[in-house]
């Protein structure tokens, strides 16, 4: 079992800056990749940036630019650097874990980013 600890979100306005981190527990597979998903109200979750620890990283079009996505400590800890924030960026953050070969399994339990003036 893995065990995911999110921290950082909160409110900002528009133009803004936010660092979420999530710190990774337990029997966690050898090749693995963590990540950032969010999902906005009444919209499907969806993958915002992942980075496996052989170094790949991957992200949606819309944050390209704007966020970074950077893993350390052992590669059990990975954060979400996120710059220029908009009102579209809005949601609950969730970070994942999950071995390279699969889809993502274990789950935090979310932290709301409110992008707002």
């Amino acid at each position: 079992q893995v065990h995911l600890v999110e921290s950082g979100g909160g409110l900002v306005q528009p133009g803004g800056s936010l660092i979420l981190s999530c710190v990774a527990s337990g029997s966690i597979p050898g090749n693995n990749v963590m990540g950032w998903y969010r999902q906005a109200p009444g919209k499907e979750r969806e993958m915002v940036a992942t980075k496996a620890n052989g170094g790949w990283t991957n992200c949606v079009d819309s944050v390209k630019g704007r966020f970074a996505i950077s893993r350390e400590s052992g590669w059990t800890t990975v954060y979400l650097q996120k710059n220029h924030l908009q009102t579209e960026d809005t949601a609950v953050y969730y970070c994942t874990l999950y071995a390279l070969t699969e889809e993502p399994s274990y789950w935090g339990e979310g932290t709301q980013v409110t992008v707002s003036s």
